[in-house]
């Protein structure tokens, strides 16, 4: 019987106003750097894809996880512009940094809201994400966070999707049993096969085709 239900965050819960290539862009001006939109957006998912997978670690990874976030900025400008100063992109990283936990950066998917109030009373409801600490602003600034008992991030447990470990631990610490959990993602390796390695339920999330709507007809 499922008594809690895990939702992945960005992609599943909510999404970015504009391209990561615009964000970038627009932060790039920030800093008085002018940047293409579109080759920053290639170069975010080039870099992405080829940042090496992490093993699981005992306790928190150091620093909430910025180094790791500044090592893909670094990949991301060093494709764009390889002669930036290491000021420059110091000034960029760290707008960035913050930029990524502002309101009206994110926004919710439509049903998101509707689907959570209703599922509330029937479950316990938590975050699992490959994020850090500001997650929790980012669900504060989206107003769903009072839906959610927990919210686990990579970054304080110690483990990143598609580690199957990560989810290991956040059933643990919420004192479950794996087959007492359904998680909600929308990537195959990272929420669905991971998840499903350890043991949970998994609804596989894949809009258009289906929404968060589709979970009453479970």
């Amino acid at each position: 019987m499922i008594k809690a239900i895990f939702f992945d965050a960005v992609g599943t819960l909510f999404r970015l106003t504009k391209t990561v290539g615009d964000h970038y862009a627009f932060v790039g001006t920030e800093v008085g750097l002018d940047l293409d939109a579109h080759n920053l957006e290639r170069a975010f998912h080039s870099a992405w894809n080829k940042m090496p997978q992490r093993d699981a670690i005992d306790g928190p990874r150091e620093n909430d996880d910025k180094g790791w976030w500044r090592e893909l900025v670094d990949r991301v400008l060093e494709q764009v512009a390889p002669s930036l100063s290491e000021f420059d992109r110091d000034n960029f990283f760290e707008i960035a940094y913050e930029h990524f936990a502002e309101a009206g950066v994110w926004e919710l998917y439509p049903e998101v809201p509707g689907v959570l109030e209703k599922l509330q009373s029937g479950f316990h409801l938590a975050v699992v994400s490959n994020f850090d600490g500001r997650l929790r602003f980012i669900l504060e600034h989206l107003g769903i966070s009072k839906y959610f008992v927990h919210v686990f991030v990579s970054s304080e447990l110690g483990a990143d999707k598609p580690d199957p470990e990560i989810y290991r631990r956040a059933v643990s610490l919420m004192n479950l049993h794996p087959n007492e959990v359904l998680h909600v993602g929308d990537d195959p390796e990272r929420d669905w096969e991971a998840a499903t390695a350890a043991g949970l339920s998994v609804f596989r999330l894949n809009r258009p085709k289906n929404s968060l709507r589709d979970l009453f007809k479970l």
